[in-house]
């Protein structure tokens, strides 16, 4: 990735934020994969365009939902034009914002750690759930699984709505519950109708100056998502995956402990994967 001449204020597991004035900054996303919070050593070339594009439709498509971190200046606005020009995909003007200190997971399907928890305890998160469902079965009604939201390195851990209320409050976490779940609902319904179906999704919120709920980071991408084709679902099987899924399977048959460093990924997987994420954004967005 090229240089860039302002300040470097955090780097994440895959996007580094970057100093522009005490109320906006500069969001870049990379082309690192982040897998069971290890970032890995091998990127996956052109991701970092593709999903900026994905969450700047998702953002735009939701708008009218709530408010998002755009502040609506574009990166020729604030950089010198050849970097501009060498991040205009990868990049957006973002408002500084007080991060909400929880991950709002959103559920519409049986999956991942969430099919785990209600084969042990017929739960999830907490959540009490008819018996006898299947795996990848869709659920009742879309659930709000929240997570604690952890530091690079560190593992999430999901946690009960009143583990939620007392981290962030009442009144909070009813609001993030309500708006995630609207946010999930539309926008799943849409893919649908593009031949994908969003199984679970994550969102991540900030406050304003004002105080203001606010949609941020990136939305209903192949990495804070679970993408499957509609064509080939089955339940009672784990769908064949559209996104990073892909690379976390190959990941979990590797037979690595899921400690850093991750093992070398395939020319072949990086590839095969690079393709499933420009698929979903020509589904999603082509007309």
């Amino acid at each position: 990735m090229s240089a860039i001449s302002l300040k470097k204020i955090y780097s994440g597991k895959v996007r580094d934020l970057y100093e522009i004035d005490e109320k906006r900054m500069l969001m870049v996303a990379s082309d690192r994969l982040s897998a069971f919070d290890v970032i890995l050593d091998d990127p996956i070339p052109g991701k970092g365009e593709i999903l900026t594009q994905i969450s700047n439709f998702w953002f735009g498509k939701l708008a009218h939902i709530m408010p998002n971190h755009f502040t609506g200046d574009t990166v020729y606005d604030v950089l010198p034009e050849d970097e501009a020009r060498a991040l205009e995909k990868r990049a957006v003007i973002a408002k500084k914002l007080t991060p909400v200190k929880v991950e709002a997971i959103v559920r519409g399907y049986l999956a991942g750690s969430g099919w785990k928890d209600y084969r042990q305890t017929g739960t999830v998160c907490g959540i009490k759930l008819p018996e006898g469902l299947q795996e990848a079965q869709r659920l009742p009604e879309v659930i709000f699984t929240p997570s604690t939201k952890a530091a690079v390195g560190d593992h999430d851990e999901n946690i009960s709505f009143e583990e939620c209320e007392a981290i962030i409050g009442k009144e909070l976490a009813a609001e993030v519950r309500r708006k995630a779940i609207q946010l999930y609902t539309e926008a799943a319904t849409y893919a649908e109708t593009r031949g994908i179906i969003i199984c679970d999704t994550k969102f991540e919120f900030g406050l304003d100056e004002n105080g203001t709920l606010t949609l941020m980071d990136e939305v209903l991408t192949p990495d804070s998502s679970r993408f499957w084709p509609a064509g080939q679902y089955r339940v009672g099987t784990n769908p064949p995956s559209f996104d990073k899924q892909f690379v976390r399977d190959w990941l979990e048959q590797s037979g690595w402990n899921k400690q850093a460093p991750a093992p070398k990924v395939p020319d072949e997987i990086i590839r095969k994967t690079v393709e499933k994420y420009r698929e979903a954004l020509n589904l999603l967005t082509q007309d």
